[in-house]
């Protein structure tokens, strides 16, 4: 199947899952529910889905997810307030142990939670410089090239990406 613009109440074929309709639409892919194997989420760059009925879509419809999704930017851009942010289920409770290379000094036990709090506040802090960047009298020049600097600081913290439990926190530096 060619990329096409389906609409909620279009009417398709899988060829595992059998007959069924588009109930949600977003840029990446379509929500269906399939009459015998229920609710799915297929991308929409999917080429074996068989269009039985398109239905064209309207274009004023805004899904949950997308009204969610610009809230919380507008949250972030706008407040100094902190949000909660998960530590990944697996890391609860852990420790990091920083061993020295010399054998003549101790190590040091940090608690996982502990540092993880201290890499959010660092995420959140850059994130309050860039909108105050962006509010600022600097020449569009300048805002752009300090912009691309706050990305390079957010792609040395992608190592850290891995103490999250959500992957909507993750950190994302360049894009290659």
């Amino acid at each position: 199947m060619d990329e096409q613009v389906l609409g909620i109440g279009s009417r398709v074929r899988h060829p595992d899952f059998g007959a069924g309709v588009i109930t949600q639409v977003s840029a990446e892919a379509w929500e269906i529910v399939f009459i015998d194997h229920g609710w799915r989420r297929l991308s929409r760059s999917y080429q074996q889905l068989e269009v039985i009925d398109a239905m064209e879509p309207d274009r004023d419809l805004v899904s949950y997810e997308q009204v969610e999704n610009m809230m919380i930017k507008v949250l972030r851009r706008f407040s100094d307030v902190q949000e909660t942010v998960e530590l990944g289920d697996k890391w609860k409770g852990g420790m990091m142990i920083l061993r020295p290379g010399r054998s003549d000094l101790s190590e040091k036990e940090i608690p996982i939670d502990a540092f993880f709090h201290k890499i959010v506040m660092a995420r959140d802090r850059l994130r309050v410089m860039e909108q105050r960047i962006n509010s600022s009298e600097l020449t569009d020049e300048d805002k752009v090239n300090l912009q691309q600097y706050i990305t390079r600081i957010y792609g040395s913290f992608t190592t850290f990406n891995v103490l999250f439990r959500y992957k909507t926190d993750y950190f994302s530096g360049e894009k290659s």
